[in-house]
């Protein structure tokens, strides 16, 4: 049984192949570039050159796949229907889509697909924290406009839940919230990034419309810009409550902040 995944190289897509490879699974990594993912992904992995949002050169990529893990992304939006139409003409049985976090159109191509599917809608990801990286190491501080709590998700528990989904019995169907164990404040996480990289790190509230600006300076459009720095603005109650759902589909309690932390701490460290 083989497992295309796309965004294979991603935050989350690289935690979703080497999951599947752990559990003995065969995994082909969809990317655009096969010898530079080789050396980002575990030994065992399939590297197949493309992309998903050209879904009309993937034919050869599903060939013999019977799961498909979808990573909707800028631009599939358009197309990402057609990729599900495709997979499921390509023999695919079941499906798992990482939303773009609201039910388009991918989502809902995947939930009429007539296969079995199951979509994960994680709240923030923990490795948002990286932006923070720079301004740490060369200043000691991180600039954000809005300090409200957020029930941040390690990307390694969503790719176990996507792996859950794949490969057990029992899923279809289903909409996962993905959350931590807790949710904390920008300046609750500094705390903890502070302690770990055994350095004082100082919370500098900016305006809105810095945040947008600073959004908008890294080639992201104006529209989607506004979006995210709107989601911390008006946080949601799914995005501020911490929730069992990692715990109740893998059985193992999902990772701490803190963690996550420990994992990338060589990330905030000054090299001075």
């Amino acid at each position: 049984m083989t497992t295309l995944v796309t965004g294979a190289t991603g935050n989350t897509g690289r935690h979703v192949v080497a999951e599947l490879l752990r559990r003995g699974q065969g995994v082909r990594a969809l990317t655009r570039d096969p010898v530079a993912a080789a050396r980002l992904l575990p030994a065992g992995a399939e590297m197949v050159a493309g992309t998903h949002t050209e879904p009309e050169r993937l034919d050869d990529a599903l060939r013999g796949v019977s799961r498909l893990h979808i990573t909707v992304t800028a631009g599939l939006a358009e197309v990402g229907p057609e990729l599900v139409r495709r997979a499921v003409g390509a023999g695919v049985e079941r499906i798992t889509v990482l939303w773009g976090g609201w039910v388009g159109p991918v989502e809902q191509a995947v939930a009429e697909s007539g296969v079995e599917w199951t979509r994960l809608e994680p709240q923030e990801f923990m490795a948002n924290t990286l932006t923070w990286a720079d301004s740490v190491r060369n200043e000691g501080v991180v600039r954000e406009p809005y300090d409200f709590p957020s029930a941040l998700v390690n990307e390694a528990d969503i790719a176990a839940v996507a792996a859950a989904a794949l490969l057990d019995d029992g899923h279809a169907g289903r909409a996962y919230n993905l959350t931590g164990p807790e949710a904390l404040t920008p300046r609750e996480r500094i705390a903890v990034l502070s302690k770990a990289i055994e350095r004082k790190v100082d919370f500098v509230p900016i305006a809105h419309e810095q945040a947008v600006e600073r959004l908008t300076a890294t080639g992201v459009s104006r529209a989607d810009a506004e979006y995210v720095v709107g989601w911390y603005a008006r946080p949601t109650e799914d995005s501020t409550t911490a929730v069992d759902t990692v715990q109740r589909v893998t059985g193992r309690t999902p990772r701490t902040f803190a963690q996550w932390v420990d994992d990338h701490a060589e990330h905030f460290r000054s090299s001075r």
